[in-house]
Parts: C-alpha cells; sequence; structure tokens
C-alpha cells in the first residue's frame, strides 16, 4: 500500500504586469470574490490573502498590486507591497496572458524575480480562453524561453479552465505543513477593508484612464440600525483636483448614484441584509504624491 501524500500549505503570489488577471485568478480559485478585479491598472493597492482548501493542501494566495515602474510615491510604495510580499512567498506564479505578446515589461518582471531566490518559480499563462489553441502553444513556448520554471501551466479564471491544475501543482510546490487557517476561512481581510475595495471597484467602472490611479476610498462608520436589518456605512471617495470630483459625480449626481447602486448591489450579499451607503466625494489634492495624506489614506 502507498502511504497517503503529506499535507502541504504554504503561500503563493501572483506577479505580472497590471491587468493580466490575477485578482481574476485569485477569487476563482478561492472561490469566492475577496479581491476587486477591473479592466483599470493599479486595480490592486494591497497584499490581499485568499484561501483555498484542497484535501491535500491549503495555497494562501496573496494577490499584490501589479509591478511597473512607478512614476509617484504611490507607485513606489504599491512596488514595495510587492517586493515585501515575494521575499516571504513559496513560490511565485508569474502571470503572462495568453493573448498579449511578451513584451519589455514583462521581461522587466521576470529579471526582477532573481532577486528572490527563496521562492519557487511557476509561469502562469492565463486568459486562455481569449485566443485560439495555436496561440496559447506559442504563448507557452515563448514563456517557456524566459527562464527555467518549476512548472508552467496554461489557464482562464474567467472561464475557469485548469483551474484543478493550477491548484494541484502550486500544493505539490508547498512545503509539508498542516493547515495555516482554518477550514472555512477564505480571506483574512477585515470587513470595512472589503467594503471599501467593492465601493473603489464600483467607481472604477467607466471612468476615464487617468482617474483610477486618482481614486482612493475611506470608511467614516458602520453602524448596524438596532430597529431594522440594516447596515448603514459612511464612505469618502477622495479624487486629486476638482475637475475630477464633477466627473464621478455626474450631471446632476447620476453617476454617484450609480456607483452607490452598484457598489450596493456588491456589499449586501457580503453583509447578508440592506445597506443605506452614503458617499462623499472630496478633494485631496495630489494625495498620491504627498507623504501625509498617503498615509492618512491607509498606503
Amino acid at each position: 500500500m502507498t502511504s497517503p501524500e503529506p499535507f502541504r500549505a504554504g503561500f503563493v503570489s501572483f506577479v505580472g504586469r497590471p491587468n493580466v488577471g490575477k485578482s481574476t485568478l485569485t477569487n476563482a480559485l478561492v472561490g469566492e470574490k475577496v479581491a476587486i478585479t477591473s479592466s483599470k491598472p493599479q486595480t490592486t493597492r494591497r497584499a490581499i490573502r485568499g484561501i483555498v482548501h484542497q484535501a491535500n493542501g491549503q495555497l494562501i494566495i496573496v494577490d499584490t498590486p501589479g509591478m511597473h515602474r512607478p512614476r509617484t510615491l504611490l507607485g513606489e510604495r504599491l512596488n514595495s507591497i510587492v517586493q515585501d510580499t515575494l521575499a516571504d512567498v513559496d513560490v511565485v506564479g508569474f502571470c503572462v496572458p495568453a493573448n498579449e505578446r511578451i513584451g519589455p515589461g514583462d521581461r522587466y518582471i521576470n529579471e526582477q524575480l532573481d532577486a528572490f531566490p527563496r521562492a519557487k518559480k511557476v509561469a502562469i499563462v492565463t486568459k486562455i480562453d481569449a485566443t485560439s489553441r495555436p496561440e496559447v502553444a506559442k504563448q507557452l513556448q515563448a514563456v517557456s524561453e524566459l527562464r527555467d520554471w518549476d512548472s508552467i501551466i496554461p489557464t482562464s479564471g474567467t472561464s475557469r479552465l485548469q483551474l484543478d491544475t493550477l491548484a494541484a501543482e502550486l500544493i505539490k510546490l508547498m512545503p509539508i505543513s498542516e493547515a495555516l487557517y482554518p477550514s472555512d476561512t477564505t480571506t483574512d481581510e477585515g470587513l470595512e477593508a472589503r467594503v471599501s475595495e467593492l465601493i473603489r471597484e464600483a467607481v472604477l467602472e467607466g471612468v476615464e484612464d487617468e482617474l483610477p490611479h486618482s481614486i482612493a476610498v475611506t470608511i467614516d462608520d458602520m453602524v448596524e440600525r438596532e430597529d431594522k436589518d440594516l447596515l448603514e456605512i459612511y464612505a469618502n471617495l477622495f479624487v486629486e483636483r476638482d475637475s475630477q470630483k464633477g466627473i464621478i459625480i455626474g450631471h446632476g449626481g447620476e453617476r454617484l448614484q450609480d456607483v452607490g447602486a452598484r457598489a450596493r448591489a456588491q456589499i449586501e450579499p457580503l453583509v447578508g441584509k440592506q445597506v443605506f451607503l452614503s458617499l462623499r466625494v472630496k478633494v485631496a489634492k495630489d494625495w498620491q504624491r504627498d507623504p501625509k495624506q498617503l498615509g492618512r489614506l491607509g498606503f
């Protein structure tokens, strides 16, 4: 009789250019939304942990901001989050979309991985549902030439293709360990942090390209009403200029109402009750470059 496989548990971080599908992949593996997603760059701004439970192991996925050459103090701080995370994980998953050629940004990130010799390196070709099989094969070949990977896995978070294969391959590379989180835990993010991220995700939909970097969300208060099954949330949306404030609010407040409706639709299933959401738009001039304001906004 063969002895059962030992239980393995450890940390993996997905890295790659902004918008290569890291957060979508994290959510798909965890089985619920723990990281917000958007087509805008720099959507992820913190290291968010999602926990994947399998019979033979546990993966703690640390979703990080996209690696990039920073242009602001915020950008520098986001990069340092990535660097700090990669120094501690067991496996790094380098994500490259199947439908985009490998470019200078990908090569830059691949070079950065040399600074983390402790972590095993896996290449993940994402968005395989977005192109043809020959193109996927071509991308797998191109990725294989970047370095000697511990594993190369094609997958799609959106279409849930090859997710079981990806999880199994990652668990194989983890150290033998007992489970690091209880079996009912999917993230260690607090409720307030998750709510503020869902609000920011709602704001990001449909805004102009230069605006996403300028948006930050803080929560003033969350109040459980005693007279009814209702959670009141009071939140602030910060932008850098008055003109951006106008864009967020929209004509007659229409855009802000739309943001509120979209955010509530995501928050209510999370908290399990009706939500009253109050959003105030404020200007914090050039906050991405101001250390004091960055600190106040949680960066």
